[in-house]
């Protein structure tokens, strides 16, 4: 309470219910308003706070309610003309001022309830992290993953409970993280690379040598230039029909902030590749689903953009088309004669652009090096308007 400002604090005095997470009330103490507790399942929050129309409700959360908490969730399903914030200072506020760091030069993420995970996307040379966590393990996680990828030496400090009584700060180094930490924390991490660390930037065309697969994949230079066709924008969905070993649905993912991606495989094993690779790379969240096409496009989310990989035939286009939001983008790839008919054909009755790529790869020939091509890829791609 000694942190609200005076005009935030008065509204908590005056409520009739307070709802929060235990530890919100006990920083509330001495109020005399009832309390109710985070409800299970956390959904039931809306259900809780409708039922409680007509009474001074006040709920409590960390620093600034719509920056990455419950503010936002609240604000998609009640009308906003019933809601005022009130923002006192941030985690990410207080850690940058802890941090001496200019908040426009970092990265704020969070992994506060969510696969720790999709942090990977964001271990890039020099950059500047503040995360949010999910307790006292998630440090040594991340910790893991810099080490894993050749950020070993990149500074990492734990920021705990701050602006309060018990305020407590941890320093260390990634490949030698031992701390103990409180569960309540901020973690601020300084990435410096190896020699020899993985570079994995979010523009598309990453090595194809990061992705585990049998070999059928969409290469990296024909991805990168997939990937542009697609443009991936933040929070769009994808379909990726024919996803594989799930490499344009993961780099789609990376490209953009909260991009999400389904991708449909009827084989288990390259889906297994795509969930581990989804993983180790950034994308945890990418779904995946066991079908056939067109049949299992049925029911899905609307989408932003359709890559299809495989799969192809007049009838998955169709139901493709017909699903995709406008302005959407759709892209097909077909490295055999009979499925580069089908896009010619596709391409005479709907326009688009129609490009062949073809790719040679410097390797040795003997003591010598030569040209070896990859098989040439017919890229058909159009915008729904």
């Amino acid at each position: 309470m000694a942190g609200l400002v005076p005009a935030t604090r008065a509204v908590v005095e005056a409520a009739e219910v307070i709802i929060g997470g235990d530890r919100h009330h006990v920083l509330a103490e001495n109020l005399t308003a009832e309390r109710l507790a985070w409800p299970h399942p956390f959904d039931a929050l809306i259900s809780t706070i409708r039922g409680l129309q007509g009474r001074r409700v006040v709920v409590l959360a960390t620093g600034d309610p719509l920056w990455f908490s419950v503010g936002a969730r609240i604000g998609r399903a009640i009308d906003p003309a019933q809601i005022v914030y009130h923002p006192q200072l941030s985690a990410f506020q207080l850690a940058a001022a802890r941090m001496g760091w200019s908040l426009p030069d970092v990265e704020t993420l969070t992994v506060h309830g969510r696969p720790v995970e999709q942090m990977i996307a964001f271990i890039q040379p020099d950059a500047r992290l503040l995360i949010l966590t999910t307790g006292a393990e998630t440090p040594a996680q991340i910790a893991a993953f810099l080490a894993a990828r050749g950020f070993g030496q990149s500074r990492m400090t734990v920021l705990a409970a701050m602006g309060g009584k018990d305020e407590a700060r941890f320093d260390g180094v990634a490949e030698t993280w031992a701390h103990d930490v409180p569960a309540f924390n901020t973690l601020a991490v300084e990435c410096i690379a190896a020699p020899d660390a993985a570079l994995l930037p979010r523009v598309p065309g990453l090595a194809d040598e990061l992705f585990q697969s049998d070999g059928t994949m969409t290469k990296q230079e024909i991805r990168a230039v997939t990937l542009a066709k697609l443009m991936p924008m933040r929070g769009a969905l994808l379909w990726d029909i024919g996803c594989g070993c799930g490499s344009v649905a993961i780099e789609w993912m990376r490209a953009a902030r909260y991009a999400r991606a389904i991708g449909i495989e009827p084989r288990a094993d390259r889906r297994a590749f795509a969930a581990a690779n989804a993983l180790a790379l950034g994308a945890p969240k990418l779904e995946l689903i066991d079908g056939m096409v067109p049949q299992a496009l049925h029911g899905l989310d609307a989408p932003d953009a359709i890559f299809i990989g495989g799969g192809l035939s007049r009838e998955t286009f169709n139901a493709a088309w017909a699903a995709l939001r406008p302005l959407g983008r759709l892209v097909a790839n077909a490295v055999t004669l009979e499925s580069e008919a089908e896009l010619i054909a596709l391409h005479k009755t709907h326009g688009g652009d129609l490009v062949k790529l073809s790719v040679h790869r410097a390797e040795p020939v003997g003591r010598l090096t030569g040209w070896r091509p990859l098989m040439p890829v017919t890229q058909w791609s159009l915008v729904k308007r």
